[in-house]
């Protein structure tokens, strides 16, 4: 029974798909390759829902506008003739830079990881602690077979640690609400980039904080176990990252139920792109349990771009070895914004002048995410991923040889996303 009297599933006038595939292009380029990827998911008979994503520092360094996202994804939805739904996400964005995107998107990313532990005022985390009470005992939630202990204790520490979050995370809501209108875009609460996992039981009354204050949330990104380093496999214990997924989809199901939140509501797992060992656990769980998902990826498609330029020979293989090279001397200033989510071995990196020497096939084998390939390397991989500034300072340089080299590029693109990804993730 709804805990709040109103269901926050009536307010929905936009409602994304069960499947959903963010596609993250930072020079806006791929969009119909990107798109073209989904197609042949939906040959086979899986609908998934493409989600533009472009993150505000992103667009800093590369000097597009949230306006262009919309374009690329309007044009290669035309282009292509898409017919299903699809969207434009202002990615992880927050109040002090939410306003440009408003126009232009109908995702939301709502980023709370800078408002977590930051204290709630004393009234509002006392009404918080008195409407909780009645949980105080045993917490059972179904299909878990473990059940939790609730003392006034825990809710302080949840209320000490999430409330003032989720406060935030509904005044970006109501911000965009009042341009937009109400239920007319999907919000998306994350938490991801924060130093600890929640447990099935912060999940639950972070949700019931969020239902309380009215967002009608159809994804949310939690932090999990283990590191989702950019545009590399899962580091972790993958039976650990089952057990915590499960219980987040079993623990979302009851939370709907509970508190009224919009039915649709599904996982988000973000920096998802290559996280090809807990693909198949994902795959098999949602369809256990007839849930939807959320992945976001970004950075993949610009590997795949370089991957493309190396494949194509000649001068395109020799701009890819010269992003390396100007990557590899500023390694230090690249890597630091991403440090939480890259893990490089200095040691690893072969020299810019081994580079040089390189073939085309070992270039693209090296950056190619295959693993088990002689040639992989992940900590070359990691820092290119990091490297698009240089990519991006080139300025013509750099476009004129993605429209030259267009088609190989796309082929590339393409195939990574239904090749290494859709496939591994929806077992195709």
């Amino acid at each position: 029974m709804c805990a709040h009297g109103k269901n926050l599933y009536n307010t929905i006038k936009m409602e994304i798909g069960k499947y959903s595939f963010g596609i993250g292009d930072r020079f806006g380029h791929q969009g119909k390759a990107q798109l073209s990827a989904l197609l042949k998911a939906k040959e086979t008979g899986i609908e998934i829902v493409p989600v533009w994503n472009k993150s505000n520092r992103e667009h800093g360094i590369v000097g597009t506008s949230p306006a262009d996202v919309k374009t690329e994804a309007d044009e290669s939805v035309k282009s292509l003739g898409w017919s299903g739904e699809y969207h434009v996400d202002a990615d992880h964005i927050n109040l002090s830079n939410v306003d440009p995107y408003i126009e232009h998107s109908d995702f939301f990313t709502i980023d709370v990881a800078d408002y977590i532990l930051e204290p709630a005022d004393a009234d509002k985390k006392n009404a918080f602690l008195q409407h909780n009470r009645k949980y105080i005992g045993e917490l059972n939630i179904p299909g878990i077979s473990k059940s939790y202990q609730i003392t006034e204790e825990l809710l302080t520490e949840i209320a000490d640690k999430y409330l003032y979050a989720t406060q935030k995370a509904a005044e970006i809501y109501r911000h965009i609400s009042s341009i937009k209108g109400e239920g007319l875009f999907i919000p998306e609460v994350s938490m991801d980039e924060v130093a600890d996992p929640q447990s099935p039981v912060e999940l639950f009354f972070i949700l019931g904080a969020l239902a309380e204050e009215k967002l009608p949330l159809q994804t949310i990104a939690p932090k999990f176990t283990g590191r989702f380093n950019k545009g590399v496999d899962y580091e972790g214990d993958i039976q650990q990252f089952e057990k915590e997924f499960e219980e987040d989809l079993l623990l979302i199901d009851f939370a709907v139920k509970t508190f009224g939140l919009p039915g649709n509501l599904k996982l988000s797992v973000h920096s998802g792109s290559d996280k090809f060992s807990i693909y198949p656990v994902i795959g098999r769980l949602i369809k256990k349990y007839d849930k939807g998902i959320h992945v976001k990826t970004a950075g993949t498609t610009w590997l795949e771009e370089i991957i493309g330029l190396a494949a194509a020979e000649g001068e395109a293989l020799e701009l890819a070895k010269k992003v390396y090279r100007n990557a590899f001397e500023r390694q230090e200033a690249l890597c630091a914004p991403y440090a939480a989510v890259i893990d490089i071995n200095p040691e690893a990196l072969p020299s810019p002048g081994s580079v040089d020497g390189w073939s085309s096939d070992k270039f693209a084998d090296t950056l190619r995410h295959i693993p088990g390939h002689p040639d992989y390397n992940s900590s070359f991989r990691q820092l290119i991923h990091v490297g698009y500034k240089v990519a991006a300072e080139l300025g013509d340089e750099y476009y004129n040889k993605l429209e030259k080299y267009a088609g190989i590029i796309g082929q590339n693109v393409e195939e990574n996303i239904f090749e290494r990804h859709l496939k591994r993730l929806f077992d195709l």
